[in-house]
């Protein structure tokens, strides 16, 4: 036997495997995406009184105690105890992990925001059995397929629809990871049943099997967190926020809007879409509104045009309040858009957990370079449920950000003490008109690049309308430490000035090997 044949058959053999691993990365990088995602609303004109702005607020009072305004929560478990001919939730985190340090202290004694939003529902659905209910939830919450905790099964039992979104059609945000798992692991690994790991999710949760933690790093997510119900006439009534039912983020700073109107139909479309797409059979809920002929109407009003600066900046003839919804990457093209858009004397503000995408830092300083006054709010990225992390990525980005600007983007950090600024926020006030969204989108490339599942809502408004001024006067509440409250630290409070963490922060964004 020729010597040379065994070394032959190794080196294409392995020439296959590289070959067959390009090919996976190619494809689940750039394949067409799912649908019922992606969507860009058209706007539609909504009474100012249908639009209202929600805010969570925890910060040190300045005398030793806490200050915790909670708005969202209750919000939401108003409109579900209310809920007419549907409801539909879709949650990143709904579950009652409390974390490393149980989080439920935050609470102020009350039933922890998991176990109250579940007993909503359960209510709900015995004193309204024939009332169609849809919860859509992230893997994560069922230990990526590696059991089902008591949470998701007591709704089950009460004859509520609980779907875990299928994520495995979306693209590939971690495809140095991703094409591995998919061409050695994931074909065959079992990921249910007892397993014999720790669960790095849930202390309390079952052992697991390797095959569901190797899930984890493929970094995917239905980042979603949102509540669709119908007010019994027809129309549609919801909320549309950035924050989750999960007790160990029940302390963290929020935002959310709740609106009223036929501008949150394609996003009704695009649930029912995912549930589709995920293994849901319908039933019921599809009298309000078949998924795809209102996946149709979504593809084409998201073909609105991009507006000319011009046309933004021109003001609406009744002053009125218009909504519209946006998906996954329809954020990042209609935020590049807005801020693009502006001029001299025009004003951005952006509140954010995570500031990563290279787009959207491009705008910003271009924005600045011209003239308009940018501010930007952000969490320090130092806690994480018990865990202190590096700042990674605000830090050493927007600090970098800050410098290229020549000090002309103002930053400020919010004054975290354990939990997180988790707001995700940003608006564009030119003249007397106020233009600003806020939803599950962080400014990154996983969230606003048509990688996640993202939901965001975007009004534009007379900046003298409710929901403008209730936006306005929580961005300057925080800025400028209203009432004497140290809500936020000074630009140098968190300066971080290491070239070895901006280009760790660059890497990890880019190549999708990282949480963020």
């Amino acid at each position: 036997m020729n010597p040379r044949r065994p070394r032959r058959l190794r080196r294409r053999g392995l020439q296959l495997l590289l070959a067959a691993w390009l090919a996976l990365a190619f494809w689940h990088t750039l394949k067409p995406l799912p649908p019922g995602l992606h969507v860009q609303g058209a706007f539609v004109v909504t009474p100012a009184a249908s639009v209202q702005f929600l805010a969570d607020i925890t910060a040190q009072d300045g005398a030793g105690g806490m200050l915790r305004q909670r708005a969202i929560h209750e919000a939401t478990l108003q409109l579900v105890r209310g809920a007419r001919d549907f409801l539909v939730l879709d949650y990143f985190l709904f579950n009652g992990q409390g974390g490393p340090n149980g989080a439920l202290e935050y609470r102020d004694g009350r039933a922890p925001v998991a176990a109250e939003l579940i007993a909503a529902l359960r209510d709900l659905k015995r004193a309204q059995p024939s009332l169609p209910v849809l919860v859509i939830t992230d893997p994560i919450n069922d230990y990526y397929r590696g059991g089902v905790p008591d949470e998701l099964a007591a709704l089950r039992e009460e004859g509520i629809d609980v779907v875990v979104a299928r994520l495995t059609g979306l693209r590939d945000s971690n495809p140095l990871y991703s094409a591995t798992w998919r061409l050695l692991f994931g074909w065959w690994l079992p990921v249910s049943g007892e397993g014999w790991l720790p669960n790095l999710l849930d202390g309390a949760g079952p052992d697991l099997k390797f095959g569901a933690l190797l899930r984890l790093p493929n970094f995917k997510a239905n980042h979603r967190k949102l509540v669709l119900t119908g007010d019994g006439t027809g129309s549609l009534i919801g909320i549309v926020a950035s924050a989750n039912p999960h007790d160990a983020s029940s302390a963290h700073s929020n935002v959310a809007l709740r609106v009223e109107g036929e501008a949150l139909r394609p996003l009704l479309a695009s649930e029912l879409a995912i549930a589709r797409f995920s293994g849901w059979q319908g039933g019921a809920l599809e009298a309000f509104g078949p998924p795809q002929l209102l996946i149709d109407m979504a593809r084409e009003t998201g073909r609105r045009s991009p507006a000319s600066a011009d046309a933004q900046r021109a003001p609406q003839a009744d002053s009125a309040t218009r909504v519209a919804v946006l998906t996954e990457g329809a954020i990042r093209a209609t935020l590049l858009q807005r801020f693009d858009a502006t001029q001299a004397g025009d004003a951005i503000d952006v509140a954010q957990f995570y500031l990563a995408e290279r787009n959207v830092l491009r705008a910003l300083l271009d924005a600045s370079r011209r003239g308009v006054a940018v501010r930007v709010l952000l969490d320090p990225n130092r806690d994480a449920f018990g865990f202190e992390k590096s700042g990674v990525p605000n830090r050493p980005l927007a600090n970098a950000l800050v410098r290229a600007s020549e000090q002309r983007i103002a930053l400020r950090w919010y004054r975290t003490s354990g939990e997180q600024f988790h707001a995700k926020f940003a608006s564009v006030r030119s003249g007397e008109q106020l233009w600003f969204t806020l939803g599950s989108a962080n400014f990154t490339r996983r969230n606003i690049g048509d990688l996640n599942l993202e939901a965001n809502v975007e009004v534009e408004a007379d900046a003298a309308t409710p929901a403008a001024t209730q936006a306005t006067t929580w961005f300057e509440t925080l800025w400028n430490n209203a009432g004497g409250i140290p809500y936020t630290d000074a630009t140098d409070a968190w300066m971080e000035d290491s070239r070895l963490r901006y280009w760790k922060s660059r890497y990890m964004e880019a190549t999708g090997l990282s949480t963020f």
